[in-house]
């Protein structure tokens, strides 16, 4: 079990540390899993049914990351600038979903890591909690990068500015399940970890 504690740290500091350089949506994406798999394993080794909620929040999270970024074509990073005049609600949600990956407190995605984090206290591996958390932090920065770029690096406009035309609009309704799903699960989290 030590050697799997130390294959998810490892995982997580490798995919944090990767992804700080990236510029495409994917690559950052990619790295992302191998620091997420890095929390999946050290679930894993703790308690099954942690190791379950854990990877159930991580498809739903990334699953709606990458929905949003189909529907908005964007390819990289500087392409989230202007994915507001796609839709500006979608927009919001996208970059709330980006903090839920991250793992900020009030959104789904602090769920699996503070119950990895708990599991890990409560078995007296505390060094390996405190490096797991600060292993979080690199990917939590390209997260937060990302959300900087789409929100506050909006090309000037005016008041006539014109959206994308479309003639079907291609809004999925699994969008707006996932989306509200993948930020306001926490005050749920007794519910989902004693019933898994």
């Amino acid at each position: 079990t030590n050697m799997l504690l130390f294959m998810g740290l490892l995982s997580a500091l490798t995919g944090g540390w990767s992804g700080l350089n990236q510029t495409q949506t994917r690559k950052i994406l990619a790295f992302s899993s191998i620091a997420h798999m890095g929390w999946l394993l050290t679930a894993l080794t703790l308690n099954p049914t942690l190791a379950t909620l854990t990877l159930l929040t991580y498809l739903l999270m990334t699953s709606t990351i990458f929905i949003c970024l189909d529907t908005t074509t964007t390819k990289t990073i500087s392409d989230m600038g202007t994915a507001w005049i796609h839709s500006p609600t979608l927009l919001t949600t996208t970059t709330l979903t980006l903090l839920s990956l991250g793992g900020l407190p009030p959104l789904t995605g602090f769920m699996p890591k503070w119950l990895i984090l708990k599991e890990l206290t409560m078995t007296g591996l505390n060094m390996l909690s405190i490096l797991l958390a600060l292993a979080a932090l690199p990917s939590l920065y390209f997260y937060i990068r990302m959300t900087y770029l789409a929100t506050f690096t909006t090309p000037p406009s005016t008041t006539t500015t014109e959206y994308k035309w479309r003639l079907n609009p291609n809004y999925k309704i699994n969008t707006t399940l996932t989306t509200t799903l993948s930020t306001l699960l926490l005050p749920l989290t007794p519910l989902l970890y004693h019933t898994l």
